[in-house]
């Protein structure tokens, strides 16, 4: 009985294994936290993320739909490709337009974090 209960725990386990290591489990993510001029989070604040120079500067074909932040300033982006990212931050009439817009080539299967400032 103990082998059995052994031998059905080892193939969950490489079952497991085999599983996270394709890809299928750990998804490359993006975390960004806008913040103001001061430092201080800002909450809703529309975050676009675009793959080309092109497409940020026309605004048009959006990775992924359009996300808000929430009250510590943070959105999220899952399933993402492990590639570098132009991000366009706006409320009202702030935004990272002239700041830092390109975000570094995302790690693969990584939880990756940008700070963007908007003014």
């Amino acid at each position: 009985m103990k082998r059995y209960v052994l031998l059905v725990a080892l193939v969950a386990f490489l079952g497991l294994s085999a599983f996270t290591a394709s890809g299928q489990l750990i998804t490359t993510t993006l975390k960004i936290t806008v913040l103001n001029d001061l430092g201080n989070p800002v909450d809703s604040v529309k975050v676009t993320l675009y793959a080309s120079e092109k497409d940020y500067l026309e605004s048009k074909n959006p990775v992924v739909p359009p996300a808000y932040t929430d009250a510590k300033g943070v959105v999220r982006f899952k399933n993402l490709e492990p590639r570098s990212y132009f991000v366009d931050a706006e409320k009202g009439d702030l935004s990272n337009a002239g700041g830092g817009v390109q975000t570094q080539k995302l790690d693969q299967r990584k939880a990756n974090k940008v700070n963007i400032i908007i003014q």
